[in-house]
């Protein structure tokens, strides 16, 4: 789930070159977009088993869940209007549709990453300690790259302690192989394969810096004050959907297990480092905590230290971020992300 400042820097201007209208009309029909990941594989099964036909036609409307194969592709086409929803993390969506001056809302922080994401060193015993003067492998300017960084902290070290290699996910396992490479991040199912190789310690988790790497569906803002009703369905259809997977709904594991290339057991596993909220109660404890807010600070200061707020960013306020209970982080007047708990508290009260 990770981006190159090449596609960055394209997603921008395709956001300048694309002309939005100054109010959303009010509409019936809309499409959000998703990728694979564990814990976005309910929105497939949402669209495959009817439930958001029956939660869109419960408002009147129609949403349709439109699967695509490439993660920072599908973000782009929602950041150029495309698309009124799309899955993705949440430094994405700072440094990608908010950080080129589309609104986005936060609907569902629907779970964040428990251990799917880790920096693995080649050696038994291995400590984050023993980073210090090492080359680390990874997709610079991602979520890896973050996580790095947060394991860099804890250990007293700083980014300029080692030397960070630009590395594509899809060339991590192999790097990693060779007799060079001696450190990388990477995320699941990669992680998991590297973390298979015999003698190698995993010295940092995102477990350890737990609600940090967070994965949402988020909603064009100016579309959902218009249309309500697309939040109102997107949120009951998620609910409807965890209180299947709470429940160990075979049909619905199995068919998420399948739509992402692996069986049930393998599904599952993925699912042990994936902390999902399966209740609208635990979402809202998660949206309204004080750690969010502190998270998302976090996450603009590194945003800007590696320039992906926009040129014009003079520092990690230069994008405003708005958070339950009138709290806000960074410019009040340049507000590009939000993260609403109104349609997570109607559920909660059963008012969907």
């Amino acid at each position: 789930m990770k981006t190159s400042s090449f596609i960055r820097s394209l997603a921008l201007s395709l956001v300048i070159l694309t002309t939005f209208p100054a109010v959303a009309a009010v509409k019936k029909e809309f499409n959000v977009c998703w990728t694979i990941y564990a814990g976005w594989m309910p929105w497939g099964t949402i669209s495959n088993s009817k439930i958001i036909d029956k939660w869109a036609d419960k408002y009147g409307i129609k949403i349709n869940i439109v699967q695509l194969n490439d993660y920072i592709e599908s973000i782009n086409q929602y950041t150029a209007g495309q698309f009124d929803g799309c899955t993705m993390t949440n430094m994405d969506a700072l440094t990608i549709p908010a950080a080129g001056g589309v609104d986005t809302t936060a609907l569902i922080p629907g779970s964040y990453s428990e251990g799917n994401d880790g920096v693995v060193m080649k050696g038994k015993g291995k400590t984050l300690a023993d980073l210090k003067g090492q080359k680390i492998y990874l997709p610079e300017l991602s979520v890896s790259h973050y996580l790095l960084v947060r394991g860099l902290e804890k250990a007293g070290l700083a980014e300029k302690d080692v030397t960070v290699v630009n590395t594509s996910d899809a060339d991590i396992v192999s790097a990693f192989a060779t007799d060079s490479v001696q450190a990388a991040v990477a995320w699941n199912p990669q992680l998991s394969v590297i973390k298979a190789t015999p003698d190698t310690s995993e010295v940092f988790s995102s477990s350890q810096v737990p609600g940090e790497l967070i994965d949402m569906m988020v909603v064009n803002t100016q579309t959902l004050k218009d249309n309500p009703a697309l939040g109102k369905a997107l949120t009951g259809a998620w609910f409807e959907m965890m209180a299947k997977m709470k429940a160990q709904d075979s049909a619905a594991l199995n068919a998420m297990a399948a739509a992402s290339g692996t069986d049930l057991a393998g599904y599952q596993a993925q699912l042990k480092t994936t902390h999902l909220f399966y209740t609208p109660a635990e979402n809202l404890q998660f949206m309204t905590a004080a750690d969010l807010p502190k998270t998302m600070q976090r996450v603009a200061q590194f945003s800007f230290d590696k320039g992906l707020l926009g040129d014009g960013a003079q520092s990690a306020a230069f994008i405003g971020m708005a958070f339950p209970g009138n709290v806000t982080q960074g410019d009040a007047g340049n507000v590009k992300l939000r993260f609403d708990d109104s349609f997570i508290k109607m559920a909660a009260d059963g008012k969907l």
